[in-house]
């Protein structure tokens, strides 16, 4: 008798007490009542400074299909979830947040397409309620923008919440880089992939982690990761700018010559010099994103250490 697959759910927690318990709960509903799999539910502890670390212990006391990667300070989602992909056992990995805005009740929606052959199932967001009519005009923007400047299919209000096989768990644990944009790197591995629709939830409990500044953070990362087109604009800015300058030059020039017109010009000229000065700030600007990420990169170092990986301290460098 073959023996049954291993499906581990990942869950990135950082600060996460007001919601761990709530989540296990239905987590282990629901997968007790799968019977033809295995299932191992893997906690990251992105360094929260809450009880959730002690919350997460206290859970694999009581079920031992729960494991914990307790990482040696906070690094971010983006690293939590390479972290935990590198830990997961799984013949399959599904990503799911800790604040149940995503509900688990779409698991065996997912498990039965992976099991017809697709290999990324992601649930994809029909509306996106306790968020502000900002956050939701943003994040069109952004996706829009994104899809205009890279040549691969960004797939639109997708969050992280999925099912990988195990041959994208291992094609992204072969991406390395540190500054991480992981909804463009699902995108970017290819693969078989399936959209589910779902209406997602508000947080069960606790406060959002992201912030503007964050998300601000976050979007930069995704349009440097997979494009650089902000460095061709500026190219094409600063060229059209050349050019209209030398355009002026030529008929003040002319003015001079022809009519004898003085150029009083202290207003325009001050007009003109913070106008490209401002410009190329911007440039600069781009540039040093790019160059920022090149000089990151070059240091190659781990792109994070673990403290213990269940109860055991861990030695070992990712």
């Amino acid at each position: 008798m073959s023996e049954k697959k291993l499906i581990t759910i990942l869950v990135p927690a950082y600060n996460e007490q007001d919601v761990l318990n709530m989540l296990y709960e239905r987590l282990s509903k629901l997968i007790n009542s799968i019977t033809n799999y295995d299932f191992e539910i893997l906690f990251i502890n992105d360094g929260s400074k809450d009880d959730t670390l002690n919350i997460i212990k206290n859970l694999r006391n009581l079920d031992k299909r729960v494991c914990y990667l307790n990482l040696s300070r906070n690094y971010g989602k983006e690293i939590a979830m390479i972290a935990g992909l590198d830990y997961s056992k799984g013949d399959a990995v599904i990503i799911i947040d800790a604040d149940l805005q995503d509900p688990p009740e779409l698991i065996p929606e997912m498990i039965k397409y992976w099991e017809q052959g697709y290999d990324d199932i992601y649930a994809k967001r029909k509306s996106r309620k306790g968020e502000t009519w900002l956050k939701k005009f943003t994040s069109k923007m952004f996706y829009k923008t994104l899809q205009s400047v890279t040549k691969i299919e960004i797939q639109k209000d997708t969050g992280d919440f999925r099912l990988l096989d195990r041959r994208c768990v291992e094609a992204l644990k072969q991406l390395r880089e540190s500054q991480r944009y992981t909804k463009g790197l699902f995108s970017w591995i290819g693969y078989n992939k399936k959209e589910i629709l779902f209406e997602r939830d508000k947080r069960a409990a606790g406060k959002t982690k992201w912030n503007y500044k964050k998300l601000i953070d976050l979007s930069i990362d995704g349009l440097t990761s997979f494009t650089t087109a902000p460095l061709r604009w500026s190219a094409i800015i600063g060229l059209l700018v050349s050019l209209a300058g030398f355009i002026y030059m030529l008929v003040i020039i002319m003015k001079t010559i022809i009519y004898g017109v003085d150029v009083p010009g202290y207003a325009s000229t001050m007009v003109v010099t913070l106008f490209l000065g401002g410009i190329q700030l911007i440039f600069l600007g781009i540039i040093g994103e790019y160059l920022g990420r090149a000089f990151y990169e070059t240091k190659n170092r781990p792109i994070y250490f673990v403290d213990t990986y269940n109860e055991e301290k861990e030695t070992n460098i990712k």
